[in-house]
């Protein structure tokens, strides 16, 4: 079986939970359980679960301390033929207990995977079916596909379904991959995303070091290993979909932090440092205009995407190496006040350099207009910018959505212009460049570089403004004496009368 059909028999599950009420982003919580139950199996790390747990000892023990080693030695006893074994509502409880006690006891990534976990589940028949559903997948072809590509197939399903809400912000497979390639991480570099989601970015950096250093076999063994426990870093707010990042992470082997926090929150400050930042943060304003709570912003705005675009290239190592890729929405290219200022301070700070204008579509949130904004922080804070560069990818495209969905294709011309070793020898009429100057007669707005819109009138096919204005009099005089005539008329009949 191929993962896209492992993919999609996981996702026929879901019909057995629609009884329970279980939304979508639930279902794929519980599976995330579950799933990484069985992964342990599969990859004989079951053993890993009761590492660190040690049975209090002694010989008068309190009866709290006997019911903690207890459900200590559950855990040291724990199998994936165990919890088969089991069906109903004994099933239901230990499964149950289990969350609970994995989220306790166990360290590591176990613990963080599991913390504060409890299931949406409530008819013990349908977790008995979820669980022996999952045991008769072909798990010899998912590990020659890979478990990392298996779980990252599901978390796409469920961004495709729009039921399920959670591909307002997530970001096409195939745009994380361009991003990535044109910033083209290095080893010992470290790399991070202040707004991580499952995770997709770093996952993305982490194959393209691992393609380049024949899956870090070319590394030493001290930068090897800076690769899988150091260099790729996140956070991320919503603790269920932090969860999935660190599922997502594991089944990858890396084993860099992932934070549950808010980056806008003074938590930020200690996230800094970075030769490399990849995201495609939240966009909107802080509940109740709330403004950011960090106290090192110059700039306070409620705007979340202005504030995450401050804290970016201020967690920048300013030697010339740090350089970000990042997504934003429309908004921050013209935003006055706060917005200009935050532009004017990232084009002093920071060599923006490139801005693709991105196509509608690619988001499920309807109508938002996106950009990449590709920039690398300079050594000094003044002057980086003398000149922006932009790509239009959206005037004149393929309507793109579920049914029509971004490919690799499609950004073939804007990676070979801004790969350009002369970007001014470049013959394509999507791309074109102003200097900081232009962009300082324009107001400061970076709301520039799209092509004329051939859905549009030409403007020499409209007639002439003057002679249509002529025209317009005429047809209004016209009128008038036409009504006068009536009016005439009316007030002979009235003297007749």
């Amino acid at each position: 079986m191929t993962t896209q059909e492992i993919v999609s028999k996981l996702w026929n599950l879901c019909n057995v939970l629609r009884d329970d009420g279980i939304t979508y982003h639930q279902y794929v919580t519980e599976l995330t359980y579950i799933l990484f139950l069985k992964m342990a199996r599969e990859t004989g790390a079951e053993s890993k679960f009761a590492e660190g747990i040690t049975l209090i000892e002694g010989d008068n023990l309190t009866p709290e301390q006997e019911a903690q080693n207890n459900e200590k030695k559950i855990i040291q006893a724990y199998s994936w033929d165990m919890l088969l074994s089991k069906s109903g509502l004994e099933l239901y409880r230990s499964y149950k207990d289990l969350l609970r006690l994995f989220g306790t006891y166990c360290t590591g990534r176990v613990r963080e995977i599991y913390q504060g976990s409890m299931t949406n589940i409530e008819e013990p028949k349908n977790l008995e079916k979820i669980i022996t559903a999952i045991n008769e997948l072909d798990w010899f072809s998912a590990r020659e596909e890979g478990l990392g590509n298996l779980y990252e197939g599901l978390l796409e399903k469920n961004a495709n379904e729009k039921k399920s809400g959670a591909g307002q912000y997530f970001t096409p497979r195939v745009l994380i991959d361009v991003m990535t390639r044109l910033m083209k991480p290095q080893p010992r570099e470290r790399c991070n995303d202040p707004a991580c989601g499952t995770f997709g970015f770093m996952i993305a950096a982490s194959r393209y070091v691992k393609e380049n250093t024949d899956d870090f076999f070319d590394l030493d063994a001290d930068t090897a290993k800076f690769e899988r426990e150091e260099a790729f870093t996140g956070c991320e707010l919503v603790h269920d979909t932090h969860r999935l990042a660190l599922m997502n992470a594991m089944l990858h082997n890396i084993e860099g932090q992932i934070i549950l926090g808010d980056t806008l929150s003074n938590l930020g400050k200690s996230m800094n440092g970075y030769h490399l930042v990849l995201t495609n943060p939240p966009f909107g304003t802080k509940k109740g205009g709330e403004r950011a709570t960090r106290d090192d912003f110059i700039y306070t705005t409620s705007n979340k995407q202005l504030n995450f675009l401050q804290h970016i290239y201020r967690s920048l190592v300013a030697d010339g190496t740090g350089r970000a890729a990042v997504v934003l929405p429309d908004n921050v290219l013209f935003a006055d006040g706060d917005g200009e200022k935050i532009r004017c301070d990232l084009m002093d700070k920071c060599n923006l350099h490139t801005i693709l204008r991105l196509p509608t579509g690619i988001f499920y949130a309807q109508g938002v207009k996106t950009n990449v904004f590709f920039f690398t922080r300079g050594k000094t804070d003044v002057g980086n910018t003398k000149e922006v560069w932009f790509y239009d990818l959206r005037t004149n495209m393929p309507s793109f959505g579920k049914t029509a969905p971004l490919k690799k294709e499609h950004f073939a011309d804007f990676e070979k212009a801004y790969e350009a070793e002369d970007r001014r020898a470049v013959q394509d009429e999507r791309w074109s460049v102003f200097t900081r100057e232009q962009i300082a007669e324009k107001g400061g707005s970076l709301d520039l570089g799209l092509i004329r819109d051939d859905s549009l009138l030409d403007y020499n096919d409209l007639p002439d403004p003057a002679g249509s204005a002529e025209e317009s009099a005429a047809n209004l005089e016209e009128a008038v004496d036409l009504l006068m005539s009536v009016v005439k008329e009316l007030r002979a009949l009235e003297v007749q009368d």
